[in-house]
């Protein structure tokens, strides 16, 4: 049989394609959630096209204001001084605009500094002062979006689950004389992940009764961990076990069988906040039947060295093999009440 596609790969994303979304409006009604999804260069594009869209939207506000108002009129410019007989000099909406450059550069004055130059706002048009406020109100909004995006982008979430680690392998062997299905997790960081918790799942195809094909069931198994519950305290790498009791997805496999089931895939999970940022956290990985190793136990990898625990992470996945029963937990259990 062809082993079905992997439901979560290693790394942690899921291996799932969304098509023929017809309500595609529903993304623009979270514009904030959208921008910081996109990739990098869109994310990059949206940025720098905001600003330039909107220096050029108020640099022809300005030039439209300027020439109304007769600012762009050749014969006024040499009328700045009083003229004689006493008539008064001519004053400008803005400064030294003689051209759309010129607003155009005024625009981007207006909205990214609070100084100017040779162009300034005069007290002669009250429309020109309007916009002025407008244009830097609607600066201070597009740098919140803008800077609020990247910042969100480079403080996701998942950029510090990169160094939360996973056991390339997982392993099944007897544990306290039951069956156990083990793997090992490890954090490559000194801050912390506080209220840690960890979950597992069962993904297989399963059919009910009524011959209803569910093709991604998901099957929450119960965890072991050495702290007990599912909360974790991950100073140092720690062995997560599932007990493979009468309740377990995995009670009736056997080593003879375990490769023979393609579509199982066994799904991790580990979430926590960030101890430095407050951000949670989501941490995935899964394993397929050819990823579990039958009778075969972690090494140890903390020693006490100089009054402090030091953790060799070369040996973070290796594994030894040690005596377990070719049977399914199930065969065992029965054995042992017949014992």
């Amino acid at each position: 049989r062809e082993r079905r596609a992997r439901f979560v790969g290693k790394n942690g994303a899921c291996n799932v394609a969304h098509k023929n979304i017809r309500e595609q409006g529903r993304f623009l009604q979270d514009v904030f959630t959208t921008l910081v999804d996109l990739k990098w260069p869109h994310t990059l594009l949206i940025f720098t096209m905001s600003f330039l869209c909107s220096w050029l939207l108020f640099g022809m506000v300005w030039w439209l204001i300027a020439f109304a108002h007769g600012d762009l009129d050749h014969s006024t410019r040499g009328q700045r001084e009083p003229a004689e007989g006493g008539a008064a000099a001519f004053v400008p909406c803005v400064t030294s605009i003689h051209s759309f450059t010129s607003a155009f550069l005024f625009s981007i004055e207006v909205q990214v500094t609070i100084g100017f130059g040779g162009r300034m706002v005069t007290e002669e048009c009250p429309a020109a002062i309007l916009v002025l406020i407008v244009q830097n109100i609607v600066g201070l909004v597009i740098n919140a979006i803008m800077l609020g995006c990247i910042f969100m982008k480079t403080s996701q979430a998942h950029r510090r689950a990169e160094t939360l680690i996973f056991s390339k392998h997982a392993v099944i062997a007897l544990r306290e004389g039951r069956l156990c299905f083990m793997l090992r997790v490890g954090d490559l960081r000194k801050s912390m992940i506080i209220s840690a918790t960890i979950r597992m799942q069962v993904v297989k195809k399963t059919a009910s009764l009524e011959g209803e094909v569910v093709p991604l069931n998901q099957i929450d198994i119960q965890m072991e961990n050495p702290v007990g519950g599912n909360s974790i305290f991950l100073v140092s790498p720690l062995i997560i076990y599932h007990v493979i009791d009468k309740n377990s997805p995995l009670y009736d496999i056997s080593p003879m069988n375990l490769h023979h089931h393609e579509d199982l895939e066994i799904i991790v999970i580990l979430e926590g906040v960030v101890e430095t940022t407050g951000i949670t956290t989501q941490a995935r990985t899964s394993y397929l039947a050819d990823e579990i190793l039958w009778g075969q136990r972690f090494v140890p990898i903390v020693a006490e060295e100089d009054g402090r625990y030091s953790v060799d992470y070369s040996k973070f996945g290796n594994t030894v093999k040690v005596p377990t029963p070719s049977c399914t937990a199930r065969q065992l259990e029965e054995d042992k009440s017949i014992m």
